[in-house]
């Protein structure tokens, strides 16, 4: 089962159409950020993140997973990227429903260099997407 659900988190990354999202998530999945100290719980807020994590890691051009550990409902995607010069090494844990649904994302970031950058241009993008949604 967690073999579709990647398969289809990998169509978003690729494609960036928050349509796939609206499919692969959950409405209650709750997101875990390295950057936050609050599980985003939710649909839209996970959206919000996802979205703007994927803008953020790909627009360097940098970005591919590695690794991939999948078992029952679980996944495990090591990832490499690299934003401002600086190296970014990574995990996302995915978890799904039964019915391939994610019901859990949690994203895992080193070094500390990177987590810095990251919160940085997350920021960014959060504000600039914020922005474009209230002028729409």
């Amino acid at each position: 089962m967690i073999e579709q659900t990647i398969e289809k988190w990998h169509s978003f990354v690729n494609d960036q159409q928050p349509k796939i999202l609206d499919e692969l998530l959950a409405e209650d999945v709750v997101f875990y950020s390295p950057v936050t100290f609050k599980a985003q719980q939710g649909k839209a807020l996970t959206t919000m993140y996802l979205t703007a994590a994927a803008a953020t890691f790909t627009a360097s051009g940098i970005f591919n997973y590695t690794k991939e550990v999948l078992s029952g409902n679980q996944a495990v995607l090591e990832f490499e990227s690299e934003l401002e010069g600086i190296y970014i090494n990574g995990v996302d844990i995915i978890t799904c429903d039964e019915n391939g649904q994610i019901t859990e994302f949690k994203v895992m970031i080193r070094p500390l260099q990177a987590v810095n950058v990251l919160h940085k241009q997350m920021k960014e993008m959060l504000l600039k997407r914020r922005k474009l949604n209230d002028e729409n």
